[in-house]
């Protein structure tokens, strides 16, 4: 009972911060733009950062945890928090809805998928089907909600002798209205099997890539899920992290004709593209059938890029649920309520694995990935 009240709340609350709209086609902000301008808008970025169709949002993730108590939370700071609730930074960190450990407990997700790129620290994933997983510092989980599924992303604080930096990523990629009502599945996307690759600039200056999805350099990054929109080329889906030493140039290569591109400069002091400067932490949507040159500043600058053919069909979210009309969020919350997407196998509603379990996937067909 106490986690069915919980469960409850927690779908109340990530109803309430996440709440959305209809979108006619995609969610871009639309806006005539001259054929000749490369860069289209720039803006601030914020918690949940703004995409273009397919995307739905992104949010970056970063805290600087303490030490962690023996039950991987923190050791210290948790007085005066909205434990459940807590998404103001506070000494470094938030605790976000965990009470115990920092996370998300138990919810639920219908219609689109989740991209979450881990760069510092780790992440337990338990879900409906069974499936469950620790992965981090540069793994990536793709995971498919499609019609129906809970799922649990914990954050644990593994080191007792040392702060626990977080840092992640975590997009939201729709699914056409043809794929919203297939099965559920994730993958993982293991640090080791990302491709990564150095190039140089005539000054010798460092480019570094990591290719999450799609293609660059001729580096092709793992298959998606297999129902994902990502999952055909077609659709110029790209997912890249790129870092650039203080000074470098690079010139990002022309996607197809109708893709939107974004870029979102999260690192680093301030960089150009083309002519244009942009900010820390501020993103520009840009033409993206036209190459553009990067430069970095007068520091290392590290950007995420962000790129698909657009689905072009009509947006409607409302907290976990994506989909085309608001009769089938209506549907969507009506089925949550009698099914539970499968129910909860878990005996918590936060759980979180042992503090030695390493990398693992234990997948709902049994199948087992062991990184160490």
């Amino acid at each position: 009972m106490e986690a069915e009240n919980s469960r409850r709340k927690f779908l109340k609350n990530l109803s309430a911060v996440a709440a959305g709209s209809v979108v006619a086609s995609g969610n871009a902000m639309s806006m005539d733009t001259p054929k000749e301008e490369v860069i289209k808008q720039i803006k601030p970025l914020g918690f949940q950062w703004e995409t273009q169709d397919p995307f739905i949002f992104c949010v970056h993730h970063e805290d600087f945890f303490p030490e962690g108590n023996e039950r991987m939370g923190p050791k210290t700071g948790l007085e005066g928090r909205q434990l459940g609730q807590d998404f103001i930074i506070k000494d470094g960190y938030r605790m976000y809805h965990g009470r115990q450990v920092p996370g998300f407990p138990g919810h639920p997700h219908r219609g689109f998928e989740t991209i979450t790129l881990v760069r510092k620290g780790f992440v337990d994933h338990s879900d409906s089907a069974g499936a469950t997983a620790r992965y981090g510092n540069g793994d990536v989980q793709w995971m498919t909600a499609a019609k129906g599924l809970q799922h649990a992303e914990m954050f644990p604080l593994l080191h007792e002798d040392r702060p626990n930096t977080m840092e992640l990523f975590q997009i939201w990629l729709n699914l056409p209205r043809k794929s919203k009502m297939l099965e559920p599945h994730f993958k993982m996307l293991w640090s080791e099997q990302i491709p990564k690759k150095t190039v140089q600039d005539e000054q010798g200056r460092n480019i570094y890539l990591e290719v999450i999805a799609g293609r660059l350099e001729h580096e092709t990054a793992p298959a998606p899920a297999p129902n994902s929109w990502a999952a055909d080329p077609e659709h110029d889906v790209a997912i890249w992290n790129i870092k650039l030493d203080a000074g470098a140039r690079y010139l990002l290569p022309a996607a197809k004709a109708g893709t939107n591109r974004s870029i979102y400069f999260y690192e680093g002091d301030r960089m150009h593209l083309n002519e244009q400067e942009l900010a820390h932490y501020h993103q520009a949507e840009v033409k993206a059938d036209s190459a553009i040159m990067l430069t970095a500043g007068d520091k290392p600058c590290s950007i995420l890029v962000l790129q698909g053919q657009p689905i072009n069909e009509p947006v409607v979210q409302h907290g976990p649920f994506v989909m085309n009309t608001r009769e089938e969020i209506q549907q969507a919350f009506a089925d949550y309520q009698a099914t539970q997407f499968g129910g909860w196998p878990w005996e918590r509603i936060d759980p979180v694995h042992d503090r030695q379990a390493g990398r693992f996937a234990r997948h709902s067909d049994g199948r087992e990935e062991r990184m160490g």
